[in-house]
């Protein structure tokens, strides 16, 4: 994996892959800190939806909150990161769990990278039976 971040000009950075996603950091409130926890998040989100699918549970939409305490003193890393699933569907909760738990365990990078620095992650979901 390879990216670059350049300098725009201000106190604006603008974060280039190498298959051109483009994240303009310090602009609308994107920072980096935040989408460090918004990654997070969106790599549990795709692990839930794909194992619900895998496992073939009527899985409707997802929503995934996610926060974050950090340190006062820097490096200001996080201490700990609270993950709320909104499962939408009438998937079964030993299914939900079961995703989750497997996400949170086995497949999610970018949790990994926060529990090996030694960030506590806690997590807790509901099953919303119709979608809003």
């Amino acid at each position: 994996m390879k990216g670059t971040v350049k300098w725009i000009g201000d106190s604006k950075f603008e974060a280039l892959t190498e298959e051109g996603g483009k994240i303009v950091f310090g602009e609308n409130g994107i920072f980096p800190m935040k989408t460090l926890l918004l990654s997070v998040a969106g790599c549990t989100a795709i692990d839930v939806v794909m194992i619900l699918q895998k496992m073939r549970e009527p899985i409707e939409g997802l929503e995934v909150e996610i926060s974050g305490e950090r340190r006062e003193e820097h490096p200001k890393i996080y201490t700990k990161v609270h993950i709320h699933y909104k499962i939408y569907g009438n998937v079964k909760e030993e299914k939900a769990k079961r995703a989750i738990e497997l996400s949170q365990e086995k497949y999610c990078s970018a949790s990994a990278h926060l529990k090996l620095s030694g960030t506590e992650v806690t997590y807790s979901y509901e099953i919303i039976k119709e979608k809003v």
